[in-house]
C-alpha cells in the first residue's frame, strides 16, 4: 500500500540512518515539537538507533498534555450539569484534573460522549435541542480551522444550543520561548508537520541572533 509500506522497509531504514550516520559528523541536540512524534519515536525505537553524536529532546508535547490544569478542571464541572451533552476527542477522557477525570465523570452519571469531529458534536445539537451540547476544543493549529467551522455552522443553522470550550495552543510561540531560554542547548527542530502542512513555516520564529537553531 502507497506510503505505509515505504514506512516500514527495513532496507530504507537502514540506508536512512547510514546517510545519518556519515551526515553526524559532530554533536547535534535535536527536539522534536510534537507528542505524536515522540510517541513514533520511542515506540519505533528510533532514539536507540541514531548515532550517539544525535541527541533527541522532547519538546512541548501534545495538545492533550498541555492543557492547563484549571481548564480541566472546567470540563468537569461542566461535563457535570445535567442539562450538559459534553464531547470530547476520546485522548481527554483520561487526562486527569484536580481528583477526577471525564471517564470518572461519566461514570458518575454525566452525559460525557466521545466523537471524531466538532462538527459530530453540531450534529447531536441539532438532534437535542433541549440540551446543551459543548465540545471540548483543544489541538494545536491543525484543529482551529474545523472547530471555527463548526461555529460557523452552528451560527448558520440558528442552533442556540451549541457551544465550544477553548483550550487551543500555537506551537509557534512555544518554539520561540524555548529558543530565547538562556540554557536552551537545542540546535535544530523537528517541526509538526500536521500544523505545517496547515499553516506553513511563515509564522515560526527565526533563529534569535546567534543562535544555531535550524528547522527540519
Amino acid at each position: 500500500m502507497k506510503y505505509i509500506d515505504e514506512f516500514n522497509d527495513p532496507d530504507l531504514a537502514r540506508r536512512l540512518l547510514d546517510e545519518i550516520r556519515a551526515t553526524a559528523t559532530r554533536p547535534w541536540a535535536l527536539m522534536e515539537v510534537c507528542g505524536g512524534q515522540t510517541h513514533s519515536i520511542i515506540r519505533h525505537g528510533i532514539d536507540q538507533l541514531l548515532p550517539e553524536q544525535v541527541e533527541l529532546i522532547h519538546g512541548p508535547g501534545c495538545p492533550v498534555c498541555v492543557t492547563p490544569l484549571e481548564v480541566i478542571d472546567k470540563a468537569l464541572e461542566i461535563a457535570s450539569r445535567p442539562e450538559v451533552i459534553f464531547c470530547s476527542f476520546g485522548d481527554m477522557l483520561r487526562v486527569p484534573g484536580t481528583g477526577r477525570d471525564l471517564f470518572r465523570v461519566k461514570g458518575e452519571g454525566g452525559d460525557v460522549r466521545v466523537v471524531y469531529s466538532p462538527l459530530d458534536a453540531l450534529e447531536l445539537a441539532r438532534r437535542h435541542p433541549d440540551r446543551e451540547v459543548v465540545f471540548f476544543a483543544i489541538g494545536f493549529e491543525t484543529t482551529a480551522p474545523a472547530n471555527a467551522m463548526a461555529v460557523h455552522q452552528a451560527r448558520r443553522l440558528g442552533l442556540g444550543n451549541f457551544s465550544l470550550l477553548v483550550s487551543h495552543v500555537r506551537v509557534p510561540p512555544a518554539v520561540e520561548a524555548i529558543m530565547t531560554a538562556p540554557a536552551c542547548r537545542v540546535q535544530g527542530f523537528l517541526a509538526a508537520g500536521h500544523v505545517c502542512s496547515v499553516m506553513g513555516m511563515a509564522e515560526y520564529p527565526t533563529s534569535p541572533s546567534g543562535s544555531r537553531c535550524r528547522w527540519w
